[in-house]
This record gives C-alpha cells, structure tokens and sequence, in this order.
C-alpha cells in the first residue's frame, strides 16, 4: 500500500526506510504536522520501519524545550507496545543538535532507538542502508 505523503518526505518500500528532509523553518506546526503524518502511516504500515531524518537544509528551527519534551514523550508512549524500530537524525548545526540530544534522551529505553549523526556514512551503517539510499531523491 503506498503511503501518502508530504514533499519533504519519501519512502523506500524495499529498504522499509522513511526518509524526512524538511526546508526551511521548522516550527512547532511543522512538527505536529509531521507527527500526524507519521502515525497515519504507522498505523496502516504492515511491517515496522526506519526512519533517517536530514535537518542539514533547515534554514533556523523555531522550537523551544517545551515543545521538543512535549513531542518526544508523546512519541514515547505512542509506541510502547510496538516493535523497535531505528530513528537516525543528521545534523549539521548547534542548534539542530541541541533539539535532537532531547529528543535522543526522552527516547532512551523505548522501542524508538534515536540516534544522531553528523556524519551520513555513520547513520546509514546504524539504519544498515548504503548512503546512496539516504541520499536518493535530494
């Protein structure tokens, strides 16, 4: 079943990878948005899936603690009872590290396995991807 989604997003069937590259700002929208989407698509998904997020194109993130602990804690108990499954997060900036670290800790000892990156080649040997498959469709 193909998944409906967003321009900033894409999935690779064979892989079982979702991979985000948001643009621009991310705001407190953008992200509810996303969450929306995501457990649209995982609750209709048959199997569990990876996902690899590049944050390298935003532009500023306007974000504060608040709303990173509110997300990821909701993230948390969306999928206690479901499989594990692997997040990994590219970053580039201060600012994008410092959101990700959260969300990384708020995580901790769930099936969400959050790591971040700041090397690609690292987080596509985590997902168990080449990095030519991270990379497709940028």
């Amino acid at each position: 079943m193909k998944m409906k989604l967003p321009p900033d997003v894409l999935f690779h069937y064979d892989l079982q990878l979702l991979v985000y590259r948001p643009r621009g700002i991310m705001t407190d929208k953008r992200l509810d948005q996303l969450i929306e989407m995501l457990e649209r698509e995982e609750n209709k998904a048959a199997k569990a899936f990876n996902r690899y997020s590049d944050l390298s194109k935003l532009d500023a993130i306007d974000i504060d603690f608040k709303t990173v602990f509110r997300f990821s804690l909701h993230r948390r108990l969306f999928y206690k009872d479901r499989p594990a499954v692997k997040s990994a997060i590219y970053v580039i900036s201060p600012a994008a590290a410092r959101i990700v670290k959260i969300h990384v800790v708020m995580t901790d000892l769930s099936p969400l396995k959050v790591r971040m990156f700041e090397e690609i080649p690292a987080a596509a040997k985590w997902l168990g991807v080449s990095v030519e498959d991270l990379q497709i469709g940028q």
